[in-house]
C-alpha cells in the first residue's frame, strides 16, 4: 500500500474513479436525508436504485430525489430523469455546482426543464 507521504498530484492511495464517485453519492444522500428529516415525515432512502429519496408525507409521495455525480451526467440519464418526472411527483436532481449548467441544459433538450428542480452540491475544504 501506498504511503501518503509518496503520493503524487492526482494518485489516490485506494480505490478507482467510480468506486469515489460511490462514495460522494453516498455521502450526499446521506447529508440530504439529515437535511429533509426536519421537513418531511417519511424520508425513504433507495440504496440499490432510482430515485435514491423518497421524501413523503401522510403516505403521500411529495418529491423524488436523485444525487448525480459528474461522471453521472450523460445524455442518457435524461430519458431515465423524464421517466420519473412524468410520475406526478416533484422530481429533484442534486448534482455538483460545477455540472449544473450542463444538467440544465440536458433537461431542456429534453423537454423537461420545467418538471424538472436542480440543486447542486460542492464539497469544500478549507485549510488553516
Amino acid at each position: 500500500m501506498q504511503s501518503l507521504s509518496l503520493l503524487k498530484k492526482g494518485d489516490y492511495p485506494t480505490g478507482g474513479f467510480m468506486e469515489r464517485e460511490k462514495l460522494v453519492h453516498d455521502l450526499i444522500v446521506d447529508r440530504l436525508r439529515g437535511k429533509f428529516s426536519k421537513e418531511y415525515g417519511e424520508i425513504k432512502v433507495n440504496p440499490e436504485g432510482s430515485p435514491d429519496i423518497i421524501l413523503a408525507s401522510h403516505g403521500l409521495t411529495m418529491a423524488m430525489v436523485e444525487v448525480e455525480t459528474e461522471g453521472s451526467i450523460i445524455p442518457e440519464k435524461a430519458g431515465k430523469w423524464k421517466e420519473m418526472a412524468q410520475s406526478g411527483s416533484k422530481l429533484i436532481l442534486m448534482v455538483p455546482k460545477n455540472t449544473k449548467v450542463k444538467t440544465t441544459e440536458l433537461l431542456w433538450k429534453h423537454g423537461i426543464a420545467d418538471r424538472v428542480g436542480v440543486g447542486s452540491y460542492e464539497i469544500v475544504i478549507t485549510m488553516p
